[in-house]
């Protein structure tokens, strides 16, 4: 039988009352706030898939989850092709880090994630601003939108982290992020 964390609290909180415990009840909330310490969480809305992953933990009290990963990797496989590839951990905790400086619950809007080679040459095709050897087609990479926040201030935010590269494309209604060297770019 497994019991869910609330199940765990109300179980906890009942052993509590019937004790007699008359003092003020601070076991649920603190235990409540631990989960939020020692716990990384993500959503992603996948705006060209039209899926969502809402609210995964990836990183629990010191160790990434391997399933909570395997549904990050779908989420952010390559739509057109509907090719899966790991996507680097690191990616993720940059997220992560950049969902925590805007002050928000880490819920990003996904414009592209992994993308395979054969994609990647097609949209070279296209736009020669797109690099050929992307990072996109290593998972290192990711362009993003926050709901709530200004696309500048997601831009200004992720260069003020100074962990990867940073491009800023207004026009598109995205900002990408990657783990690569530091550098900043406009599209």
């Amino acid at each position: 039988m497994r019991v869910s964390r609330r199940g765990l609290l109300c179980i906890g909180g009942a052993a509590l009352a019937s004790a007699g415990f008359s003092g003020p009840t601070l076991a649920a909330p603190a235990l409540i706030g631990l989960k939020k310490l020692n716990a990384r969480t993500l959503s992603f809305d996948c705006t060209n898939s039209g899926e969502q992953l809402i609210g995964i933990d990836y990183w629990v009290e010191g160790k990434y989850v391997p399933d909570a990963l395997d549904e990050i990797d779908v989420a952010l496989r390559d739509y057109r092709t509907g090719e899966v590839y790991p996507i680097s951990t690191h990616l993720l905790d940059l997220l992560y880090q950049l969902g925590r400086e805007l002050h928000t619950d880490c819920q990003f809007e996904l414009t592209s994630g992994y993308r395979s080679p054969e994609t990647n040459a097609a949209l070279h095709e296209l736009d020669s601003g797109v690099a050929t050897n992307s990072l996109h087609m290593k998972g290192h990479a990711a362009d993003i939108s926050v709901p709530g926040r200004s696309l500048a201030q997601v831009y200004e935010t992720a260069l003020a982290l100074k962990i990867g590269g940073v491009g800023y494309y207004p026009e598109d209604d995205f900002v990408h992020v990657d783990i690569g060297r530091v550098r900043r770019w406009e599209g």
